[in-house]
């Protein structure tokens, strides 16, 4: 199982290839590339990177599919005794963003040489 851990919006995700997720509205258009550099975290079957707070040199890669507004949050005022009541919403800008590529989870190679007799 590979997924990671990244940080867009002072928020945090985890992610993995092919999925898609709704993060805070990203400067670009529909089909746009979009790369996450704040990686927090890498795990695959082998090996786990843990950022200390990112990992260095490493990222995950996405495409934006659409900008969309949000679900509506309902806010409300009350006070009692005095007839006040006060209701607004409101709907985020939010872009669905499908995980392309989790970067540096190859495996690394090895140094060793083979000796033949």
């Amino acid at each position: 199982m590979k997924y990671a851990v990244i940080k867009t919006g002072g928020k945090q995700y985890r992610v993995s290839e092919g999925e898609v997720i709704e993060v805070d509205r990203l400067s670009g258009e529909k089909g746009g590339k979009v790369v996450f550099d704040e990686v927090l975290l890498l795990v695959s079957d082998t090996s786990v990177k843990i950022g200390k707070p990112t990992v260095a040199g490493e990222k995950v890669e996405g495409k934006i599919v659409d900008n969309v507004k949000g679900e509506k949050v309902r806010v409300s005022k009350f006070k009692s005794k005095v007839r006040f009541r006060r209701v607004t919403g409101f709907r985020a800008l939010v872009s669905r963003v499908q995980i392309d590529k989790l970067g540096g989870l190859e495996k690394p190679k090895s140094t060793a040489k083979k000796v033949s007799k």
